[in-house]
């Protein structure tokens, strides 16, 4: 499938940059044993649902060929499984449902907030409807 219109690869390129750099930065906000500020000041679950709406966006503007469907929540509940993995062997962190659950309320948050993005004018190229080319 083609896009109707030519995205830029260094747009794609931006968001995949800022894909890489945020599963880097959660992941060290969630394994070192430092206070940071910011992350201190909010509520854990809001962090969680914050980073993982933040992450829905990123994944879903890297890979605009694809809807924001079940491959890439998957690809992110993993994500966030894998946090809470690591955690569960640190001994100043701790594995927690609640957080995984935190993390999916994000994404969910991202998909019922697109029909909004929709009308951002320098968002609104990722929902460019593709061409039929005779094949689904």
């Amino acid at each position: 499938m083609k896009l109707h219109r030519h995205i830029p690869q260094y747009i794609l390129l931006v968001f995949r940059a800022g894909l890489l750099t945020a599963v880097t930065v959660v992941m060290y906000v969630a394994t070192t044993r430092l206070n940071i500020p910011v992350v201190a000041s909010l509520n854990d679950k809001v962090t969680h649902i914050l980073a993982f709406y933040a992450l829905a966006l990123l994944i879903d503007f890297s890979f605009p060929e694809r809807r924001f469907d079940f491959s890439k929540v998957i690809a992110l509940l993993g994500y966030g499984f894998l946090i809470e993995c690591v955690q569960y062997f640190l001994p100043y962190r701790t594995f927690s449902l609640f957080d995984l659950s935190a993390d999916l309320v994000g994404l969910l948050a991202y998909k019922l907030s697109m029909p909004g993005l929709k009308y951002i004018p320098w968002l609104r190229w990722r929902w460019i409807i593709p061409e039929r080319d005779g094949v689904e």
